[in-house]
């Protein structure tokens, strides 16, 4: 995984195919599945990319632990990163529709539910850009590159069926997390 070469320096191996670039304050991934582009703190940390080992060296105090922070912070980062763009990451959801049957499709860049608790208009929610969702009867498959969208895309789903205005106690609808998004290849 990570080796600590010196303080304040991490060195992390990426797979193969994967390469980053910083251009313009921007850490630019490139992989087998796709591209990320990240904003990245070059005035904090600088970066340095041969083969398949990414080397991160921190510009600030190594004796606080803020900063030694901040550079384990990217050192995982750039492993997600390397792993999301070669192998993948997936989210798994449940829809619960105990009072009313609700219908969940996918169109195009949106997630449509309707009848969420009787309800005339549908309920949508965007998708995260570089994030696919599939309906396989009452699970929602999610899936994508990189693991913050597919995160960001579940929490959008999971915000656009909140209930308010009923004792949530009784009413329990809506579409939940039952597998938080994980890169594939970390089973």
């Amino acid at each position: 995984m990570s080796t600590e070469k010196e303080v304040g320096q991490e060195v992390v191996e990426v797979p193969k195919g994967v390469s980053f670039r910083l251009a313009d304050g921007t850490l630019l991934a490139k992989g087998p599945l796709g591209e990320i582009r990240r904003p990245f703190p070059g005035d904090a940390l600088s970066i340095a990319s041969s083969g398949t080992t990414v080397t991160l060296a921190l510009r600030l105090p190594v004796h606080r632990k803020r900063h030694q922070a901040l550079l384990k912070t990217w050192a995982a980062h750039i492993r997600n990163l390397g792993v999301g763009l070669t192998a993948g990451v997936e989210a798994k959801m449940k829809v619960v529709a105990a009072h009313f049957p609700m219908k969940v499709a996918v169109r195009g860049e949106e997630l449509v539910i309707e009848n969420f608790l009787g309800e005339k208009h549908p309920r949508t929610t965007r998708l995260v850009p570089g994030t696919k969702a599939t309906v396989d009867g009452e699970f929602v498959l999610l899936s994508g590159h990189d693991v913050e969208q597919v995160g960001q895309s579940a929490a959008n789903i999971e915000r656009a069926t909140r209930i308010r205005d009923y004792d949530p106690r009784v009413f329990q609808d809506g579409i939940y997390l039952i597998e938080r998004a994980h890169l594939k290849g970390a089973d």
